[in-house]
């Protein structure tokens, strides 16, 4: 099954304090971008990487001359907002949505999530939640949640391309923002999105000190 990446890449990098996007910030002898990159660039099962950022930026940082099969498009005023840009240049049948910013997808994970899309409509990397988790309500404590049915929600989320076109263009039309992309189609697809095995290394880049820790 082929696949298109869309690599979500268009913020300002505002909490890092870099002055430009934290995608661009070295690991080691690579820009984030690049290492999160890599992993759909050596999947022969993806047959398009759409990157969604600053065009201008991106040839700035990135001096390597990649294969016809990535595309840039611009961003927009926010995530969802780039995501749409994004899913209008998309070519295949399915759509593998990825941040920027978590360099660290295993191939596992991948196959996993690519695998699952054989089948499904919908899917979501996700790891079990480890920490005990509260429910708070105007600063105080209301109950504990059950952890063993809590998930963390990952990237990248795969879908059927029409059924994510037609999810976003109905959360804009009623101006209903998620807070990641499973979240439309579980408000307005009308399918099940499922849950696969992602791994806890699939973290993202998210401080200056994650920056030091990964160098």
């Amino acid at each position: 099954m082929f696949y298109t990446a869309l690599i979500v890449a268009a913020g300002s990098g505002s909490r890092m304090n870099l002055g430009y996007n934290k995608v661009y910030c070295n690991l080691g002898t690579k820009t984030v971008l690049e290492r999160t990159m890599e992993g759909f660039l050596d999947d022969q099962r993806c047959r398009q990487i759409v990157i969604v950022t600053d065009p201008e930026q991106f040839h700035k940082r990135i001096k390597h001359c990649f294969s016809g099969r990535v595309v840039l498009v611009s961003g927009g005023k926010t995530r969802q907002e780039s995501v749409a840009h994004g899913l209008e240049a998309v070519i295949s049948d399915v759509v593998l949505i990825h941040d920027g910013a978590p360099p660290f997808l295993d191939r596992e994970s991948l196959d996993r999530i690519v695998e699952t899309m054989e089948t499904e409509q919908a899917a979501c990397l996700t790891a079990a939640c480890t920490d005990t988790i509260k429910q708070v309500k105007k600063g105080y404590i209301q109950k504990t949640l059950d952890r063993k049915v809590l998930v963390q929600a990952q990237t990248p989320q795969a879908f059927r391309t029409d059924l994510i076109l037609k999810c976003m263009r109905k959360a804009i039309q009623e101006k209903f923002t998620g807070t990641d992309d499973c979240m439309l189609v579980e408000k307005y697809g009308e399918v099940k999105v499922k849950a696969v095995q992602g791994s806890y290394g699939n973290v993202k880049i998210t401080t200056p000190e994650d920056l030091k820790r990964y160098q």
